[in-house]
């Protein structure tokens, strides 16, 4: 009995497609987005969950405050795209120098980025390694749920971080009696009870 060699056969996986920024744009004005909220995300499109009303009520407050924090001057943008890293994201809040005006592209960075969290939260955390590898030095992540807020500080290189390559070393967690100053006011306070519904 002869045996008869098998061809040697090199073994792939399937490759994963990135989509660029032009790309990404190109398909929502060409209407492939138009039922869903969507973001760019390390060049994977990424379909958002609904909006439920404690959300939209946290991002309106914490909005408010915002502005009331920032003055004239500033702009705070409520879910705008944010150009990091070739990524889109839309954080529920970002706030630009300037006004709308001064941008007529997506700003490529703020001087404090939040997120409100009700059943994103893990993707949040995800998402603040994103922010961080942008350099964006001040972002904040409110958690509804646990009504507490995150401020994630001090982003730097981190290879343990599997996508993204970056995190944040100062993580500090406030409650709703507390206060916490951004970075770029720090003369001035919010109150984290005045950003939960």
């Amino acid at each position: 009995m002869t045996t008869v060699a098998q061809p040697i056969i090199k073994q792939t996986r399937p490759r994963e497609r990135r989509w660029t920024l032009k790309e990404y744009y190109r398909l929502g004005e060409m209407g492939f987005f138009k039922d869903d909220r969507v973001e760019l995300l390390d060049g994977k499109i990424c379909v958002m969950p609904a909006l439920n009303p404690p959300h939209v009520a946290a991002v309106d407050l914490s909005r408010v405050a915002l502005e009331r924090v920032f003055g004239p001057g500033y702009w705070v943008r409520t879910q705008a795209p944010l150009h990091v890293r070739d990524s889109a994201p839309e954080p529920d809040l970002s706030v630009v120098a300037g006004g709308p005006r001064d941008y007529p592209r997506h700003p490529t960075s703020a001087l404090l980025v939040m997120e409100v969290s009700d059943t994103t939260l893990v993707s949040d955390r995800w998402k603040g390694n994103l922010y961080a590898a942008g350099g964006l030095q001040d972002y904040w992540l409110l958690d509804i749920i646990h009504r507490r807020l995150e401020v994630r500080r001090s982003p730097g290189v981190d290879a343990s971080v599997r996508r993204f390559g970056h995190r944040y070393s100062a993580i500090f967690t406030y409650g709703p009696d507390q206060s916490v100053s951004p970075l770029a006011m720090p003369q001035a306070s919010v109150r984290i009870a005045d950003l939960l519904p």
